[in-house]
């Protein structure tokens, strides 16, 4: 894995939420929609795949990768998908979706369905480590894809996912660990998660949820050959949390600069022109 090229990638797609690119007549857009249980992104590359713009919105429509809220989480990607619109003049009509793994076919039509009632065709459907490995390129190794409600992962031998599991421990158990602590409302713990200057007194607070992630990566590579464990998802941006990862697994854990973008970046990679099963 070339983690400088992936931090590089990452760094351009973030660049395009204030900056985004134009409308290039005849180009053809990729887009990828992440519904997550935290945030819903959408990112857009162009057929080169370079970054286009992005843009995101925190929600809660969406509890350990199943959708609650449809009306809500439709609407919140129609308006994500009209701001990308308006602000770049180029129409996107079609997205690729992904989902944890293990979901069940009644489960990722619900995602489908949010996209579509946006008013985009669905392209693909995949499940997010392997969408996010998209960027990553690792031949052997764990992805996982740690987000607001799961903790997903896809086992990779020879470039190819042998094995994928996902559990319902996420960044809301961080929050709710937080909230318990100080005695706050959810809200105000999810805020005061993502305060840097905080960083290290809630790393204190919430190590021992991150060490239960860390056995749950660690029960399901038991079986396997693993050396390298690579996170990605919107929970692993504490500072420090690869550490616990790699302290407990006792496996080298790398995480990118900004590992909530991942996912959605390789899910957008796997836009095509064909209208998914």
């Amino acid at each position: 894995m070339d983690l400088e090229r992936i931090n590089r990638f990452v760094s351009d797609v973030e660049k395009s939420i204030k900056s985004p690119a134009h409308a290039v007549k005849g180009e053809e857009y990729l887009t990828g929609v992440d519904l997550g249980t935290s945030y819903i992104v959408i990112v857009v590359l162009d057929s080169k795949r370079n970054p286009v713009a992005c843009d995101m919105e925190y929600a809660e429509v969406v509890k350990d990768g199943l959708v609650v809220d449809f009306t809500g989480a439709s609407n919140i990607v129609r308006r994500l998908k009209r701001n990308i619109e308006e602000r770049t003049g180029i129409e996107l009509t079609k997205a690729a979706i992904a989902v944890p793994p293990g979901t069940g076919k009644r489960d990722a039509d619900a995602h489908r369905y949010v996209v579509e009632g946006a008013g985009l065709n669905v392209t693909a459907i995949l499940d997010e480590p392997t969408a996010a490995n998209s960027v990553l390129n690792i031949t052997d190794g764990v992805v996982v894809d740690i987000g607001g409600g799961t903790t997903g992962l896809s086992i990779f031998e020879n470039g190819r996912p042998v094995y994928t599991a996902d559990e319902p421990t996420g960044g809301v158990h961080l929050s709710l660990v937080i909230a318990g602590q100080y005695r706050i409302s959810f809200d105000e713990a999810e805020k005061l998660k993502k305060t840097k200057e905080r960083q290290k007194e809630i790393f204190n607070v919430v190590r021992p949820v991150i060490q239960k992630m860390a056995s749950i990566i660690r029960k399901h590579i038991k079986s396997f050959k693993v050396d390298t464990v690579y996170l990605v998802g919107g929970t692993c941006c504490l500072e420090g949390f690869e550490n616990v990862i790699e302290k407990e697994t006792g496996i080298k854990t790398v995480k990118p600069s900004n590992p909530l973008l991942i996912t959605p970046i390789g899910i957008a990679l796997n836009c095509s022109d064909k209208e998914g099963d």
